[in-house]
């Protein structure tokens, strides 16, 4: 079932003016030097008038408002950041966002309006930990950038760019088949009607879309035209709006027209052979391989069906890219039939020949990247991961994911204490019975499971890392080794010095289990 993202970003120019000018802490520099936030408003022109056409959170907290008279504005607040508006250059901006998307979440996305990106996630959202956690993570990314953005899915591009704007708090998940009735509190504005369109319904007493969908279609077509009804249409489902994807200018595409519909699996395997052989030529011309592929079908009511693939490394092997494109064919819904199809290399990279084999008495070594992408295109590329270490003393530090066939990073565990096969993903608090200072325990109770300890080694102290947090500055933490009666062996803290309170609660808490 089609499901639609809409990201809306409501003060979309003026937090790239703000990124321009500082990054995401935004702000002017004065004269001394201090950094100041200053309300940030961009003037335009609206017929014969100068108007404000964007204003940040800050202006608008202080009463300031789009369609504003710029006299009006800068009478208003005394201390205005004022800028002109750019169109050309927030489009730009906008295109970039939008293909930032585009190479990270799904291939079919597009620019929607002057505010908002649109996302078919089709597909692409279980690689991200389902919907919810996708709109999450794609609100936190943008905030991180320091823009502002609002996210809704539903399960047309109408519905979701009407709730991210009217019902997102950042995010709105609506169930899926949720019909027409999830729009009729929405306000009339929330269709994409040009502002004349909503001043006159609102003239005419209609407010909500509920209104509207309770008055005959006729007369609203007779007054305000097929663009008012066309909107509804959409919104609901009953007319289909396709989205046309996005493309990077420097992709290389190889696409095929079909004179007849094509539906068949072995017949879309069939072309998407031929279309891979077309892709890798241009590819090799140009000394790339592909790391990220788009595949995408248009079938006859104008919908597209897309499938991506990516790959650990750049690689331009036809067999290799066609089986794993061809594992995907039966996740295209073929519909009526597929006219078009189109294959883009949406992430390439230089890819130079290599020699594999330097004489007969050399090694072969296994290449496991084909089957490294395989997995990765069933279960999403951030599920399949290695372990790297990071220097630092703490357990929970000293390791962080990086892609399986990352090179190695240099970084090595220390060796001079043992470590547990198993390290928790956070320590976990048990009770115990243990002298102070300096003894373990002699039993500890965890997840309601009482263990005597027969051995035990220790203490190894690991102190805080002051410089990256103030409270660390004398926080502490006593790891033991110790071995239960039944043989089970584990890694166990105090948090603290056993004395002290200022050194951590004293509590303890178990960590990791060897093996």
């Amino acid at each position: 079932m089609r499901r639609v993202v809409s990201l809306f970003l409501p003060t979309f120019p003026t937090d790239r003016l703000r990124r321009l000018w500082s990054g995401p802490a935004a702000g002017r520099a004065p004269e001394n030097g201090a950094t100041v936030d200053l309300p940030l408003v961009l003037l335009g022109r609206e017929k014969n008038r100068r108007v404000v056409v964007a204003a940040d959170g800050l202006a608008r907290g202080q009463g300031l408002r789009v369609g504003m008279a710029a006299a009006r504005a800068t009478a208003a607040v005394a201390e205005l950041d004022v800028e002109e508006h750019d169109p050309a250059a927030d489009a730009e901006a906008l295109e970039r966002l939008a293909l930032w998307v585009l190479e990270r979440f799904s291939p079919i996305v597009a620019v929607d309006g002057t505010d908002g990106i649109v996302v078919d996630s089709k597909g692409a959202d279980h690689l991200h930990g389902g919907e919810a956690a996708m709109l999450k993570s794609l609100v936190g990314r943008f905030a991180v950038a320091g823009i502002s953005a609002r996210a809704a899915v539903a399960d047309t591009w109408g519905a979701a760019h009407a709730l991210a704007r009217h019902g997102a708090e950042p995010v709105f998940v609506a169930p899926p088949k949720h019909g027409a009735a999830i729009l009729k509190p929405l306000p009339v504005e929330a269709l994409r009607l040009s502002s004349e369109t909503s001043e006159a319904l609102r003239d005419l007493g209609f407010s909500t879309i509920g209104d509207l969908s309770n008055t005959p279609r006729a007369p609203l077509a007779l007054r305000f035209g097929e663009a008012l009804t066309r909107r509804i249409d959409q919104a609901v489902g009953r007319r289909s709006e396709p989205i046309e994807p996005l493309r990077p200018a420097e992709s290389i595409v190889a696409s095929r027209n079909f004179a007849e519909p094509i539906g068949a699996a072995e017949t879309i395997a069939r072309h998407l052979g031929k279309l891979v052989v077309t892709l890798c030529a241009e590819l090799e011309e140009k000394g790339l391989g592909v790391r990220r592929l788009d595949l995408l079908c248009r079938r006859v009511d104008d919908r597209i069906e897309a499938v991506r693939v990516s790959t650990a490394r750049p690689v331009r092997d036809v067999g290799r890219l066609t089986r794993l494109l061809c594992d995907r064919i039966e996740t295209i819904a073929p519909g009526f039939g597929i006219e078009k199809m189109t294959l883009v290399a949406t992430l390439a990279e230089p890819l130079a020949p290599t020699q594999k084999l330097a004489s007969l008495t050399d090694e072969i070594l296994p290449d496991v990247a084909s089957l490294v992408d395989v997995i990765a295109n069933r279960v999403g590329e951030e599920r399949l991961y290695r372990l790297a270490p990071v220097e630092s003393d703490v357990p929970e530090r000293s390791v962080r994911r990086i892609p399986p066939l990352a090179p190695e990073t240099g970084e090595s565990w220390r060796r001079d204490w043992p470590r547990p096969a198993r390290l928790l993903r956070r320590p976990e608090p048990i009770e115990t019975l243990a002298l102070l200072p300096d003894h373990p325990p002699a039993s500890f109770t965890w997840r309601g499971v009482r263990r005597r300890v027969r051995a035990a080694d220790g203490p190894e102290r690991i102190f805080g890392e002051w410089w990256k947090r103030d409270e660390e500055l004398s926080a502490v933490r006593d790891y033991f080794q110790v071995e239960a009666e039944d043989g089970e062996r584990f890694w166990i803290f105090r948090s603290g010095d056993g004395e002290a309170m200022e050194t951590g609660s004293q509590r303890w808490f178990l960590h990791g289990l060897f093996g």
